[in-house]
């Protein structure tokens, strides 16, 4: 059998599992393929985690519990929920909430490929992918998530800088031991 005969056999199945083996994209030069799968699927789970943020927010309002009740992790939360979904009817509510979950998918999926595409650049730069180059990355992402804040200060954009390069440095070393 030919291959172009294999081809058309494929099922649905067989076509996802291949985005494993080549991604999504061919964009024409493998930094723009990996900067534009990290940005879909990086933005595709900010949505999914903003939307179901919102849910909750929602199930637990309508079940009466009171913020001042509850525990302080809850109120510590209910203050990043989304601020313009107070809206006079659902039509309202449901804007807001399409607006802000584009809004926070966007900034999921720009870090994701902002780092995904430093992490390339820098393997291919300098030759070598290992602990030093997440650092970078991670620093360099976390600076650029606070800079997208409302209100970034000065030691909220350190601040992240030093997280991003924790976090990235952690993922890299512990990538061998998983």
């Amino acid at each position: 059998m030919s291959s172009s005969g294999n081809m058309e056999n494929r099922s649905f199945i067989d076509e996802l599992r291949s985005f494993d083996k080549g991604g999504f994209f061919d964009l024409g030069h493998p930094l723009l393929n990996r900067i534009a799968e990290s940005f879909v699927k990086a933005a595709g789970i900010g949505a999914i985690q903003a939307a179901s943020r919102e849910a909750y927010f929602t199930a637990l309002e309508s079940t009466g519990l009171d913020s001042s009740s509850g525990p302080t992790e809850i109120s510590a939360a209910k203050k990043s929920r989304f601020p313009d979904l107070r809206g006079e009817t659902n039509r309202k509510s449901l804007e807001a909430m399409v607006k802000n979950t584009g809004k926070e998918s966007i900034q999921w999926g720009l870090a994701a490929g902002l780092y995904s595409g430093l992490t390339y650049g820098l393997k291919e730069a300098r030759g070598a992918h290992d602990w030093k180059n997440s650092a970078v990355a991670g620093a360099i992402t976390g600076m650029a998530l606070a800079l997208t804040s409302e209100d970034a200060s000065h030691e909220q954009v350190v601040q992240c800088a030093i997280t991003g390069a924790a976090i990235s440095t952690a993922a890299n070393m512990l990538a061998g031991i998983f």
